[in-house]
């Protein structure tokens, strides 16, 4: 399959690497094209997991967009969701029918990110779907390696426009063979794992993230306190889908660090073991805090609202990081309000949902 990978950062390196020694034609853009040189040099990006290191060439390593997208079926958009906005504004002229864009994960960035193109005059068919977390726990060792310490075993997948669903999960099927369906878009969005787990990690640990250089979140800091709170605030999660009609499974954060039945299957002692989340986060710029919280809990938080869950740990945890930022992320850019789908009635966002905004 021809599959194009927008992004230069640990997702997006596994994800070129991966696919292209599963026997896809590959082809990795990354805007920064001096970033890219070395492995526009070589051709591949040395690949590192559990059968060693080796050298996987890859067929076009471009900071053009149009020569990435040009007759891809498959777009993989590994990205974080702060960068989404800027990627569907380059990827808008190039889009065609029948293309599939897959976002893991999203944030509800599949209704953005196709609103953007359509913006921008591009009526191209676009299926765009969403899952709850990347397919791989990687982290880059250089310029054009990187090393994936476990794969995703399930990623639950929901589709905008839903009706393109069934074509859309088979060709993403056709690289990632461990995604099913979970639905529609929003349902894709309340599978996001990093939401959940991320910001009690950082609020929680925010005075060592403070005083060390380095720390690991998922080691020191990862202690009964953080588990009972994100374990709560997954149950959150949990009962905002349960509200709105999604279905089971809802891969319960609690089955990452207790046993084999999560996205990753039996992924936290592995993650540990690795070393490579040993390292400095800002707890302004992180992206734990820029996109899983801003966003991704934001959203959380109004979604909740607007089905009458009860959320107070969501809501909490937002005011705090909300506090040390300086300001109010209740109506941070990804909240149903400033989507404009606040106003809508379940069935209404069920048949937006469904048809898209252009049907």
């Amino acid at each position: 399959m021809n599959i194009s990978i927008l992004g230069g950062g640990h997702g997006g390196y596994a994800a070129a690497a991966d696919l292209s020694e599963a026997g896809h034609q590959v082809r990795l853009w990354r805007r920064d094209a001096a970033a890219l040189q070395d492995v526009v040099d070589s051709g591949s990006i040395v690949l590192k997991d559990v059968r060693g290191a080796r050298a996987v060439p890859i067929a076009l390593a471009t900071a053009d967009m149009g020569a990435a997208l040009s007759g891809a079926e498959l777009i993989v958009v590994p990205s974080p969701a702060t960068a989404q906005a800027d990627i569907a504004a380059a990827m808008a002229p190039h889009l065609v029918d029948g293309q599939v864009v897959f976002l893991p994960p999203g944030t509800l960035g599949s209704l953005v990110m196709s609103r953007i193109v359509r913006a921008a005059g591009n009526p191209a068919d676009v299926a765009w779907a969403e899952t709850g977390t990347l397919p791989y726990l990687a982290r880059k060792h250089g310029a054009r390696e990187v090393n994936i310490t476990i794969r995703a075993v399930h990623l639950p997948t929901g589709v905008y426009p839903a009706r393109h669903s069934g074509r859309a999960l088979d060709v993403i099927r056709g690289a990632y063979p461990a995604v099913h369906t979970c639905g529609d878009a929003l349902s894709g969005a309340l599978m996001n794992a990093g939401p959940i787990i991320h910001p009690p990690l950082m609020v929680m640990n925010a005075a060592p993230l403070q005083h060390f250089d380095t720390w690991d979140i998922h080691t020191e800091g990862t202690q009964p306190a953080v588990r009972a709170v994100t374990d709560r605030l997954d149950l959150e999660r949990v009962a905002v889908r349960e509200a709105l009609g999604y279905a089971a499974p809802h891969y319960p954060l609690a089955d990452h660090y207790d046993n084999d039945r999560w996205m990753y299957g039996d992924a936290h002692k592995k993650l540990q073991k690795s070393g490579d989340w040993r390292e400095h986060i800002d707890l302004h710029h992180h992206r734990y805090i820029t996109e899983d919280t801003e966003l991704g809990l934001a959203l959380l938080v109004s979604v909740a609202a607007w089905a009458g869950v009860e959320a107070p740990i969501a809501a909490g945890m937002l005011a705090i990081v909300g506090g040390f930022l300086g300001r109010d992320l209740r109506q941070g850019p990804r909240t149903l309000e400033s989507l404009g789908l606040a106003g809508l009635t379940r069935q209404q966002m069920q048949q937006r949902l469904h048809d898209g905004e252009w049907a």
